[in-house]
């Protein structure tokens, strides 16, 4: 597997794909990034790269590792990405 891309690579090869400075590169991908943390709660979808859905956990019961003993596992809420099909199709080539 290959190396993760950093922030300044992705904001680099936003700025030249649509040919603007990398500081405007960044800002588009701060703008992009405050509007899904904004709107996760709702289901916020970027088309053909996937959604962030807000997903209730039940209460389980669950096991310490170490002890072995037997805890309670509170319920909660979690943020989830489904990746698109069109990304899964492209990425599992």
């Amino acid at each position: 597997m290959g190396k993760a891309k950093s922030k300044s690579d992705i904001v680099a090869g936003i700025a030249e794909a649509i040919g603007v400075t990398k500081k405007q590169g960044a800002q588009a991908l701060d703008a992009l990034v405050c509007m899904a943390y904004k709107g996760a709660k709702d289901g916020f979808m970027i088309p053909g790269l996937g959604k962030l859905v807000l997903v209730n956990r039940k209460a389980r019961k669950g096991r310490n590792p170490a002890t072995g003993a037997i805890i309670d596992i509170p319920a909660k809420k979690v943020v989830k990405f489904r990746v698109a099909k069109a990304a899964k199709v492209a990425i599992l080539k």
